[in-house]
Order: C-alpha cells, then sequence, then structure tokens
C-alpha cells in the first residue's frame, strides 16, 4: 500500500495472546501498521450507520488509562475524528468528547480532575481551530438516542468507553478504521470467536462492511 502497489488494505480478527506468544511485539495491527507507516499520529475509530467513535487510548490496561492520556493525544484524536467526518459528510462535523469519570468529575468529587486538567483544555484548542464540538459529556447520558441523532462522531478516552454502546448498536456492520495513516486500512469490529471459527457460523457481515468502507475511502 505504502508502494501504492495496492489501494488499501483490509484486516480480519487477530488472537493478540497468539500474537505475544508468537513473539510479536504489538498489541494490534493499528499500532503495528503506525509504525510500519512511521506515524505517531493515528487513532483508532469504529463506525457504522448508526454510531462512530474514536477512541483516545486503545489497548491498555484500564487501571492505566488516566496517566495515558494527555492534553495533546485528546487534542490529537478530536482532529483526527473531525477531519473524517468532514470527509464523509461533507461539511462542518458535531462531535462529542466524553468525560472520563462518572458524572463528568463533578468538579472533582468523582475524579482526580482529569477533566479540567486534560480534556476541557484540548476542547478550548479544538475549539479555537474551528471544530464544532461538545463536552466533555457524562458517558451515561452522551449515547442516548437524542444525542446520537445530533452526533457525528464520538470521542472516548478508552476502549469499552466506545465499544460497548457502539457494539450493541452496531456488531454485525461496525467497522474498524485506522485515521491518520498515508494508507486506508478498515478491519472487522470483533475478534477471533475460536470457538465458531472451524463451525461455519461465524457471521461475515463485519468483513464485507470492513470492505465496502475501504472501497468508499479509496474512492475519496
Amino acid at each position: 500500500a505504502l508502494a501504492k502497489r495496492i489501494d488499501g488494505i483490509v484486516t480480519g480478527p487477530i488472537q493478540k495472546e497468539a500474537w505475544r506468544l508468537g513473539g510479536v511485539e504489538y498489541p494490534g495491527h493499528t499500532e503495528l501498521l503506525a509504525d510500519r507507516c512511521e506515524v505517531s499520529d493515528y487513532c483508532m475509530m469504529l463506525t457504522s450507520e448508526q454510531i462512530s467513535c474514536v477512541l483516545v487510548t486503545i489497548h491498555v490496561a484500564f487501571a492505566d488509562v488516566p496517566r495515558c492520556l494527555s492534553v495533546e493525544g485528546i487534542l490529537r484524536s478530536i482532529k483526527l475524528a473531525d477531519e473524517a467526518m468532514r470527509k464523509r459528510h461533507r461539511r462542518s462535523a458535531r462531535v462529542v468528547v466524553c468525560a472520563l469519570n462518572p458524572h463528568a468529575g463533578e468538579h472533582g468529587m468523582f475524579s482526580h480532575a482529569e477533566e479540567e486538567r486534560l480534556i476541557v483544555p484540548a476542547i478550548m484548542q479544538a475549539r479555537a481551530l474551528g471544530i464544532e464540538l461538545t463536552g466533555p459529556l457524562p458517558p451515561d447520558t452522551a449515547f442516548t438516542p437524542l444525542m446520537r441523532k445530533n452526533t457525528d462522531v464520538y470521542v472516548c478516552m478508552y476502549h469499552d468507553q466506545g465499544l460497548i454502546p457502539l457494539k450493541a448498536l452496531a456488531f454485525d456492520d461496525a467497522v474498524n478504521v485506522t485515521l491518520g495513516l498515508p494508507i486506508v486500512r478498515t478491519s472487522v469490529d470483533h475478534g477471533t470467536a475460536l470457538d465458531l471459527a472451524w463451525t461455519g457460523k461465524a457471521n461475515h457481515q463485519s468483513m464485507l462492511a470492513a470492505i465496502h468502507m475501504a472501497v468508499d475511502l479509496i474512492d475519496e
């Protein structure tokens, strides 16, 4: 793809433990491809017709999420999310930024001030760039039907914050898109399902959606 011999990449699921046992140092395809493309400004977006979520942190333990967050990282994710939605909808994007903590921290009552120290400064910098966004919103109300109707993309602080609502709403047709790469890369939104892989019962819809999404992105 980097050599322009193909137009894009669609990857299937991997079992990350098998990679580790095989000596592969990357936690997933996203990190491997970013390294091979020599890109540091990248992020993962899971997207469907119903909902799109961009993740600030990806494959890290939940306990490590707060220390992995930074103003720069949150701002990068906001910018990549906005760019992706502008290309898709050909208009300004409506971005919602999720808080990290319950009730968006309640001014430090339920947080270590991550919202005030990290998320709000990133939002202010994004607004100064002309990005239309709302937040930080408490995650338990950010994904209501009314909010989704008025949102193009959510910026989520950690893996499950974005993937739980996305998979609840669009498990069969959601697609993983790596933003920030110089190549088109899409993937399925699920794992290897080793208990089904040999039975012929595995659902192929997400893989088909990933192929269609790759073609659409190449055509852009």
